[in-house]
């Protein structure tokens, strides 16, 4: 037997009439007579009676039917579901914090607009663990900031942010810029050693043979934040993190040497992976921030 069995016998009994089944299905009579006697041979009894009036089933024929009907609507929810499935599949996403505090609700309220069945699941960590979850294969796609990670990957560049020092103008009054050395004697308030933002830090430190023993470190922007506006230190943060301390003024840039400092943020897939069409499709979201940046846009309004 094979599904087309019992389409037929499904046709049969609905109509009552092995003439009004063959319309339906757009078969001859005798292909759908055909389809029930072979029917009625694997079962080893007579599932349809033929009577002058039309068909009826018998209690074989019956129970029969309380079995194919709900077979036959999977299969048609199922045939249906089959060219859509790479489109219903979830989208696993990895994002570093600081991209997904400013820029994921953009990426995410757009890709919807394009694939409204697709589900996206987000993971918001460290740069570090989002290149982590890509290399195990437990993300489809990573949102990093900083430099590339070691390994099968291949990343698109969507933009970049600057990095600088900031103090509260209650503490720090100085106008004229800090030497790094200068800078590396003040009490520091960073973030935690493996973040994007303070390897990048760390980096353009020790370029210039310095290293920092930090006052306060934290995997919590804001809480450097929250330090640095009551007067505890300075803190090196993006500056898109600090916009609204900067317009109230109860912080203030620190000019130092060396200083802005910027941090790349890319898109980033495995290598050994097929790009599908949903995959493609963030990919393009993200590249149009690019565009959007050159008109000022810098995250902070989602339209």
């Amino acid at each position: 037997m094979n599904l087309r069995h019992y389409e037929v016998f499904q046709a049969v009994a609905e109509t009552g009439s092995l003439t009004q089944a063959a319309e339906r299905l757009a078969v001859t009579q005798s292909a759908v007579s055909h389809a029930i006697r072979e029917l009625e041979e694997g079962a080893g009894t007579i599932l349809v009676e033929r009577r002058p009036r039309g068909i009826r089933l018998t209690r074989a024929g019956i129970l029969l039917l309380e079995d194919a009907v709900p077979f036959l609507a999977s299969w048609e929810r199922l045939s249906e579901k089959l060219p859509k499935l790479e489109q219903q599949a979830p989208l696993r996403l990895a994002s570093s914090i600081t991209i997904a505090v400013h820029f994921s609700p953009y990426f995410l309220k757009q890709f919807a607009r394009i694939f409204p069945e697709t589900p996206v699941e987000t993971q918001v960590v460290s740069a570090s663990c989002a290149a982590d979850l890509l290399r195990e294969g437990k993300a489809d796609l990573a949102l990093l900031e900083g430099v590339m990670p070691e390994g099968p990957f291949i990343g698109r560049v969507f933009g970049s942010y600057g990095i600088r020092a900031f103090g509260s103008p209650e503490f720090f009054t100085r106008t004229e810029p800090m030497s790094m050395e200068e800078l590396c004697r003040q009490p520091l308030l960073l973030r935690e050693t493996g973040s994007a933002i303070r390897d990048t830090v760390d980096s353009a430190l020790l370029l210039k043979g310095f290293t920092v023993r930090p006052k306060i470190t934290s995997v919590n922007s804001q809480a450097l934040i929250e330090a640095a506006k009551a007067g505890l230190g300075i803190t090196v943060l993006p500056e898109l993190l600090v916009q609204k301390e900067l317009s109230e003024g109860t912080l203030a840039s620190v000019e130092a040497e060396g200083f802005p400092l910027s941090n790349a943020m890319s898109a980033v897939y495995r290598s050994d992976s097929r790009v599908t069409a949903v995959l493609e499709g963030f990919l393009q979201v993200i590249g149009r921030l690019g565009e959007k940046r050159e008109e000022g846009w810098s995250g902070e309004s989602v339209q």
